[in-house]
């Protein structure tokens, strides 16, 4: 873990380095941090914007998006906690206890995604059973609902873009 963190203090050192042979000496830390990390952010959020839009068209998106997010979260809060481990000397600072703590997180989250799989499983036979087996009490319904006209559903997705104030 203290090898990693070196490497990317190095690794930070030589961009900062680089960035102050391009823009000469008068770069300070601020500005660097500005720079750096806004081009890292809005790279990363690029990515993960076309990687969340392919997402969402899948079946089980929420359940996908939750998940990465909640990596994302404990990936912060394990790394922060081996941090706080060597800075107050309560405990090894190991890249091994991080991956350890976030491979607990998946084992139990497939267990989670095993069972919920096997009760949605069962949950839409069993619907398809009932719809299946319920026989049609009205055989025309032409006479139960004369005037009203059967609409499909439209999503807002699917709505075409126009603007109202415009002239």
């Amino acid at each position: 873990m203290k090898e990693l963190i070196l490497l990317l203090a190095t690794i930070v050192n030589e961009i900062h380095d680089v960035l102050n042979r391009i823009f000469g000496s008068s770069m300070t830390d601020k500005d660097l941090h500005f720079w750096v990390i806004g081009t890292i952010g809005i790279i990363l959020f690029l990515v993960v914007y076309v990687v969340f839009k392919i997402i969402e068209k899948w079946k089980f998106s929420a359940t996908i998006l939750s998940f990465i997010f909640t990596f994302t979260m404990l990936t912060v809060l394990v790394f922060a906690i081996e941090i706080q481990q060597a800075i107050t000397n309560r405990g090894n600072m190991e890249f091994a206890d991080a991956v350890m703590g976030l491979w607990g997180f998946i084992v139990i989250f497939s267990i989670y995604a095993l069972i919920m799989g096997i009760i949605y499983s069962i949950y839409s036979r069993t619907k398809k059973k009932k719809k299946k087996g319920a026989p049609d009490l009205i055989e025309d319904k032409s006479d139960v609902l004369p005037d009203i006209e059967k609409e499909t559903a439209v999503y807002r997705s699917q709505m075409k873009k126009t603007n109202k104030f415009r002239k």
